[in-house]
């Protein structure tokens, strides 16, 4: 397989694997890491261990639940606890429904309901035994607050995939309530089944649901296509190939999304709290800032620009973080951390003044970093794919 041709994560999951290696957008122009933006960067980043033990794990998150416990996602279908440093007691194992057999395959997120400590809900997303993308609830167990009930699966939905890449994988509750899913666009190199922007498909998409509300979901009322017509009514946003990792700033509430690029760029996009549903993030008309289909002269009308992006001389499948929120390091606060699978350069981001962006290489994470995650207290780890093991984000200083 060449890398110069990889869909999604497939092709750096394969140098990972079989290796074991262990801009900026204001309406016009793109951010470039100069050491002069490396100069002005208020921290020292540095990485600490704080984890080990785990198999390809591939996300990590907080119960908010006031229990400060770390979850850490593996592929093969089971999420175990952080504990004293190791891989500890496994919260939920269904091994027995995933499939993990592909590279962009098996447990891939995984997301606590805003009301957890009361109701004990979370909810996973999945590649099942045929290949296809599954949303299911789940509840912990009443005698044991540290496993899960795996007989307690509730289906919410299934979207039928049509190959065995661009799976998305990201779920996260929206500061609205609402449980936001990523989907990427089916697979196969540059689109084929033109999904990314078919509205009759949720393929290619960003998702938003109700689950507190109807059997299994509802529609939220302010959903772009609520009533049907004009597109599925589960659909927020379109354009994307493959969001792998999305997040929620905690303070702003504004939307971060990193979209894996086919093969010339990498992409992050902003959406601010408030904005309405429908906006279109531009693929397959669009491979970052730059016409993709066709290669010159597409008509960008209505499309969002990324307000940073890098092409393949630095990286080849981004991986999406977190705005650092965390109390530990006041001197990060507010800075955007993203990576990239592949080169595993760390980059931070910052806005310096409305939709003015600042883009900075600030380190090698030395590891495939398959995830970015946050602790209950804002802090930020990076997920290590091929090592299993998990690092905090720090200010040496």
């Amino acid at each position: 397989m060449q890398v110069k041709t990889r869909i999604g994560l497939t092709a750096v999951l394969v140098v990972s694997l079989i290796s074991g290696f262990s801009m900026l957008l204001a309406q016009a122009a793109l951010p470039t890491s100069d050491a002069a933006a490396q100069a002005r960067l208020a921290f020292s980043p540095a990485l600490e261990k704080v984890g080990e033990g785990f198999t390809l794990p591939l996300f990590l998150t907080h119960a908010n639940d006031g229990s400060g416990r770390i979850f850490v996602v593996e592929k093969g279908g089971t999420i175990a606890l952080l504990e004293n440093g190791k891989r500890g007691t496994v919260f939920l194992d269904i091994r027995d429904r995933v499939r993990a057999s592909g590279y962009e395959q098996g447990l891939l997120g995984l997301a606590f309901h805003p009301d957890y400590a009361r109701n004990g809900y979370f909810y996973v997303n999945y590649t099942n035994r045929q290949g296809h993308t599954v949303i299911e609830r789940y509840s912990v167990l009443q005698s044991d607050p540290n496993r899960a009930d795996p007989n307690s699966a509730k289906r919410i939905m299934l979207i039928k995939q049509p190959y065995a890449n661009h799976n998305g994988g990201m779920i996260a509750f929206g500061p609205d309530g609402l449980l936001y899913i990523g989907m990427g666009d089916g697979g196969g190199a540059n689109d084929p089944l033109g999904a990314g922007q078919n509205k009759r498909t949720l393929l290619g998409k960003i998702l938003r649901i109700d689950v507190d509300n109807g059997d299994p979901y509802a529609i939220p009322a302010d959903n772009p296509y609520a009533d049907g017509r004009e597109g599925l009514p589960e659909i927020w946003s379109i354009g994307w190939r493959n969001p792998w990792r999305f997040s929620f700033d905690r303070l702003t509430g504004d939307m971060y999304i990193a979209d894996v690029g086919q093969n010339r760029y990498e992409e992050v996009h902003i959406e601010r709290r408030g904005a309405k549903g429908g906006l279109n993030y531009g693929w397959n008309i669009m491979e970052g800032a730059h016409c993709f289909q066709p290669r010159t002269g597409c008509n960008r009308d209505g499309l969002q620009m990324p307000i940073a992006e890098y092409d393949h001389s630095q990286g080849i499948s981004i991986t999406g973080g977190y705005v650092y929120r965390g109390s530990a390091f006041p001197r990060m606060q507010g800075y955007y951390f993203f990576a990239d699978f592949g080169s595993t350069k760390v980059w931070a981001l910052r806005e310096t003044s409305a939709d003015t962006w600042e883009m900075t290489e600030v380190m090698s994470a030395h590891f495939p970093v398959s995830s970015f995650g946050e602790d209950e207290a804002g802090e930020l780890y990076l997920v290590d794919f091929s090592g299993g093991t998990i690092h905090r984000l720090m200010d040496r200083e």
